[in-house]
């Protein structure tokens, strides 16, 4: 019996006024996120929200308990929920083969290694202002695995590989957008 066949429709159009708007607003972002450097970004509130839910919802799937690895899992429940959100959104309008929704929740997704990127350094220094309590998740998870010396090394990848998916994702788009415009004057 053969395996069934799967395949994906094209890509839906994209209007030129669209993707000008579109493309111009990521740009926009771009040079407010470059500006601002390593601080939080407005788009951080809306990723603060998911993330503070990760831990409880993180916790519950783990276990709970105050070591091992359910605790482990809810520390850093966080940081997953916050990035399985616009990955699952990303995977979302890939199937239903929107560009539009595809390279906004990849640009979501890669814009939260940014502010991931700037937790993460904070590990030692602890200086970050925090929602829900003394020790910052990464200060916890860097000293749990012994990463503690490499904290900034890591957020220095974790921020690079944010800004190459942020610039991957407007990239993407405006490829789409080029190939499969939509019929229609700008």
């Amino acid at each position: 019996m053969p395996l069934p066949a799967f395949a994906l429709d094209d890509w839906k159009p994209v209007s030129r006024l669209g993707a000008v708007i579109s493309i111009s607003f990521y740009l926009l972002f771009l040079f407010y996120a470059a500006a601002m450097g390593p601080k939080f970004l407005i788009l951080d509130f809306a990723n603060l929200m998911i993330h503070e839910a990760g831990h409880p919802l993180f916790g519950i799937l783990g276990g709970g308990g105050e070591d091992g690895f359910g605790h482990t899992l809810m520390v850093l429940g966080g940081t997953l929920l916050e990035l399985i959100v616009p990955f699952a959104c990303a995977i979302y309008f890939f199937f239903q083969r929107q560009c539009f929704g595809t390279a906004f929740c990849s640009f979501w997704f890669f814009e939260n290694f940014l502010y991931i990127g700037v937790y993460m350094s904070d590990a030692r220094r602890a200086s970050l202002p925090l929602v829900g309590g003394d020790e910052s998740d990464w200060t916890i998870l860097f000293t749990q695995w012994n990463l503690m010396l490499h904290d900034t090394q890591i957020a220095s990848v974790t921020r690079m590989l944010g800004w190459l998916g942020v610039i991957g994702s407007i990239a993407w788009f405006a490829y789409r957008a080029y190939r499969n415009p939509a019929d229609e004057p700008l």
